[in-house]
């Protein structure tokens, strides 16, 4: 079965780290969320406390098929600052693992500590024009390697679906999942070289 870290910071926008977890659920993706704090609790951007499963420091050592980075004003930039976060992602970046930021998270958290590596990105706004190590793409969900990216909350279940699809190999089960909550996923190429 697959797994994927959710990577939960102060401050993290909440619609985009709950959707994601549940259309991964749905689809029987195991998701393991992950506080980047001292304590399980973590309080979301909109002042939502959540009790995460577990905290980055008892999780370091654990290896997900994917890492989820949830955006938000605030949730991003502590990402950025957490070295914990960043040698989790780049150890995860390194291993061939699926490295997944919405919203402000591409731009603040892999953008801000050189994790791009030149490869194609979208992000919320115009965060964009801060980052200088990738090529930033005007769509909702970008696809470059084992980056995947969306362009914020409005684009969540794109964002979510492409990531179940691209976990299992196969996009009929995302599709039927789609269909059975009336959303219309579309599933679209990845980008190449």
């Amino acid at each position: 079965m697959k797994s994927v870290a959710v990577l939960l910071a102060p401050g993290f926008e909440e619609g985009e780290a709950i959707v994601t977890i549940d259309i991964l659920r749905r689809l029987n993706i195991t998701v393991q969320t992950i506080a980047c704090g001292e304590r399980r609790e973590v309080v979301s951007y909109h002042d939502i406390p959540m009790m995460a499963d577990s905290t980055l420091k008892a999780s370091l050592e654990q290896t997900f098929d994917a890492v989820v980075l949830p955006g938000g004003p605030e949730g991003g930039i502590n990402l950025r600052k957490s070295t914990e976060a960043i040698a989790f992602i780049r150890r995860h970046d390194e291993a061939g693992k699926y490295i997944c930021p919405i919203c402000s998270a591409a731009a603040r958290v892999l953008g801000g500590n050189g994790l791009l590596k030149g490869r194609r990105y979208v992000c919320s706004g115009d965060l964009w024009k801060t980052v200088s190590d990738g090529i930033y793409v005007d769509a909702d969900v970008v696809e470059d390697g084992n980056l995947l990216s969306g362009r914020g909350l409005g684009n969540v279940f794109d964002f979510a679906f492409t990531l179940a699809a691209r976990l299992q190999g196969d996009s009929a089960l995302a599709r039927e999942q789609a269909s059975h909550i009336d959303y219309a996923w579309q599933d679209s190429e990845p980008l190449s070289g």
